[in-house]
């Protein structure tokens, strides 16, 4: 049980790091966001829990691949919060990623990729 709350703790100390950064200095603060801190800790977590070697390296090879349909949504964030409000923006956002996620498991799918 220690285990767990000991990775809970270090995963949430990452998202307040993250978001009191970028309260005072959004550009380091992305810059923090932008590192793949969580994959770090969960690849850490893994490697600890003494899981197969295969397991770790598909979990880099997936987060790789899921990455790309999110980085639309960051372009999009800017232009539509001016625009539509924060909440609204959210769901559009939420709307981009998912639609970008179907889009890259069929164009992956012609190159013999299977990412779900």
């Amino acid at each position: 049980m220690a285990w767990i709350v000991t990775k809970y703790l270090l995963t949430a100390a990452v998202v307040v790091l993250v978001s009191e950064v970028a309260a005072r200095n959004e550009k380091l603060g992305g810059l923090i966001a932008a590192l793949p801190m969580v994959t770090f800790l969960a690849l850490i977590w893994l490697h600890l829990e003494n899981q197969p070697k295969e397991k770790i390296s598909n979990h880099a090879w997936y987060t790789f691949w899921y990455v790309i349909p999110t980085l639309p949504m960051f372009l999009a964030f800017p232009f539509l919060h001016e625009r539509i409000g924060f909440w609204l923006t959210l769901a559009a956002c939420a709307v981009i990623t998912i639609a970008c996620f179907v889009l890259l498991i069929h164009l992956l799918k012609l190159f013999g990729i299977d990412i779900v």
